[in-house]
């Protein structure tokens, strides 16, 4: 499923920045350079965005971009970990924007305790990495989006995985999970099993809404509720607030005649970040733009605006939390 950034449609939809003072990082955004499934987005586009909220840091995850070449395939990957290493260096001649404060890369965990010698490698290509996402999303259904080389929706549990995550417990990294809704009791288990991992659950969990999900909310928040509260129980997992907005979650903001409002995103959305709040606490949560892959239903401003909005109800200290607090202990910025 392509995505695509409509500039001009985004225009549509313009709105005073809430909370402008408020200190913010974000803990997910993407470069893409080659990827023709996904917008181009390069540092100055990144810059665009964050410099309409008050963005101290970030923190840059995964998207198979960068990669090496030539030499071990195995080691191809940690080219990743060099180009946005380049990419922070970069940055660093303009102080006063957005810093890359973090890098999250991958590895193929299933190399079991060969995985180190790719985690030494990356470690090596920058004092940014902080550990890696192995994207396990899978669905039987055609037409939804499963990952390469999954041929079940377990990959957490596989021998050979838990194998390689245990490398992640000995070098004191950072595990990113994305899977969809469903998956959810794998990554408990999992977090069960390496209660030293840090484990950051991406997306709210992903629930789904097109395809055969489609027109089944209640039924699929209902399971959703039911074991996010299971791995909110789990103390070494941390959970990030945003990416709704990708089209596979079937809000069909992406093609509608305008991109919605701040406070059409929180009449709409608000419920599922309130109960992943209550279950985690804040200080267990942090808001993510997930851009430029949200960008196709919504602009970084109004997106922000309703995160603001959306975490009014909460103290000044939880808020912060939220906003910075929590990715910045998580991501050790």
């Amino acid at each position: 499923m392509g995505i695509e950034v409509r500039q001009g449609w985004l225009d549509q939809v313009k709105e005073k920045i809430v909370d402008p003072g408020r200190r913010i990082v974000d803990p997910h955004h993407h470069f893409f350079v080659q990827n023709p499934d996904f917008p181009h987005y390069e540092l100055d586009d990144l810059w665009a965005d964050t410099d309409t909220h008050k963005v101290e840091k970030t923190v840059y995850l995964q998207c198979w971009e960068g990669y090496r070449t030539e030499g071990p395939e195995h080691l191809r990957v940690v080219g990743e970990t060099e180009w946005v290493d380049a990419i922070a260096a970069e940055a660093r001649t303009r102080p006063r924007a957005a810093q890359i404060g973090a890098i999250m890369s991958t590895a193929e965990l299933q190399l079991g305790a060969n995985v180190r010698a790719v985690l030494d490698a990356h470690t090596s290509a920058s004092t940014l990495f902080r550990g890696i996402r192995q994207i396990a999303a899978w669905d039987a259904y055609d037409g939804l989006l499963s990952m390469e080389g999954l041929t079940d929706g377990n990959l957490y549990g596989r021998a050979a995985f838990r194998e390689g995550f245990a490398v992640l417990a000995d070098m004191n990294l950072v595990f990113d999970a994305y899977h969809y809704y469903h998956q959810t009791p794998h990554l408990t288990a999992l977090a069960r099993v390496f209660p030293s991992v840090p484990i950051v659950l991406d997306h709210l969990g992903t629930p789904l809404g097109v395809g055969p999900y489609a027109g089944r909310e209640i039924e699929i928040r209902a399971q959703w509720k039911r074991d996010l509260a299971d791995v909110a129980q789990c103390p070494n997992v941390v959970i990030k607030l945003g990416g709704l907005a990708m089209p596979w979650c079937g809000f069909g903001w992406e093609t509608a005649q305008r991109p919605p409002t701040s406070d059409e995103i929180v009449a709409s959305q608000a419920d599922y970040y309130h109960y992943a709040i209550e279950q985690f606490g804040p200080e267990r949560c942090m808001f993510e733009s997930n851009f430029p892959v949200d960008k196709c239903a919504l602009s970084y401003p109004v997106l922000w605006n309703a995160f603001k909005k959306m975490a009014a109800r909460y103290t000044e200290a939880e808020q912060d939390a939220m906003f910075w607090g929590t990715a910045t202990r998580v991501y050790r910025l």
